[in-house]
């Protein structure tokens, strides 16, 4: 393993992400590369904590633009303040009643009310305008986007730069990381793909999953770490419409170690299952007997 490679793994184990070398090494070439990284995998797998680890690791600001049916330019990139131009109309209106006017050229406040302190910045635009450093932009959950968004993006991201017609041309004085995640519930299209490096997540096998609760659970007992992940990754072999994360499976641990518990028995996964599982159908599955028979499974593996 390279030496920056090895450096940047343990910089993520430090701010709480365990990643194997397939992961930091993707991480590292996007980010020596100025390329966007693209990461799928089920949900809960740690795709966004990826670029929160990085922004905290690089010292820099995370913007994130959260992706979601019917997401426009206007959210994504720039609006006007209508209601501060409105204002600031008002106040000219009552300035020539008054004869306080300043008397400048028809176009002076034109210019005023479409400058850049009436402009409110999305989170594309925030990520072009940073003039200090460059942040880490979290383009969370893009198969939730249409296909007209994904090619709007698509443009953006080949030069960091957008046109505002009453601004014109800005351009990205650094670039930023650029991390796009996916859950799969669409297909991406092949364009946006080839702009990205990719990465795709699984679900961790038990002794990174294990090393994954006792890091981010401070004071969870070794035998309780074994026990949930033996008893999450169960539950993950099964037919479940939403199978539980890793986020999942700390929540849980969490919830156990408040409850001060130290092993798992049926009635405190049952209290307390809604930690893992998300969806009705799945709770009806894995009521009564069956938590039962679970627990009892985990406890012989």
């Amino acid at each position: 393993m390279r030496p920056e490679i090895r450096e940047l793994q343990a910089s993520m184990r430090e701010h709480g992400y365990i990643a194997e070398r397939s992961i930091v090494t993707a991480v590292h070439l996007a980010r020596s590369m100025e390329k966007p990284l693209l990461i799928e995998g089920d949900a809960g797998v740690g795709k966004t904590e990826v670029a929160k680890v990085m922004a905290g690791i690089l010292g820099a600001e995370l913007i994130r633009l959260q992706c979601y049916e019917g997401l426009d330019v206007n959210t994504a990139l720039y609006e006007w303040n209508y209601q501060k131009q409105l204002l600031r109309l008002r106040i000219a209106a009552d300035e020539r009643k008054t004869g306080d006017a300043d008397g400048g050229p028809d176009g002076s406040l034109e210019d005023i009310i479409f400058g850049r302190r009436y402009l409110l910045e999305r989170p594309l635009l925030r990520a072009i305008t940073r003039s200090d450093a460059p942040p880490v932009l979290l383009i969370d959950e893009i198969d939730r986007a249409d296909e007209g968004f994904e090619a709007f993006l698509l443009e953006v991201l080949s030069d960091f730069q957008v046109t505002i017609p009453e601004l014109g041309t800005i351009r990205a004085a650094h670039r930023p990381v650029v991390i796009l995640t996916s859950n799969r519930t669409r297909e991406i299209g092949d364009a946006l793909r080839r702009r990205c490096l990719y990465l795709y997540i699984e679900h961790p096998p038990f002794e990174k999953e294990v090393e994954i609760v006792r890091t981010r659970v401070p004071g969870i007992a070794d035998r309780l770490a074994a026990e949930i992940t033996h008893f999450v990754q169960a539950l993950r072999r099964r037919a479940l419409m939403k199978p539980p994360g890793v986020a999942e499976t700390l929540d849980w641990a969490h919830a156990l170690v408040t409850l001060h518990r130290d092993a798992l028995d049926a009635e405190t996964v049952a209290e307390t299952l809604g930690c893992l599982v998300k969806d009705r159908h799945d709770m009806r599955e894995l009521e009564g007997a069956e938590v039962e028979a679970l627990v009892v499974a985990q406890k012989h593996d």
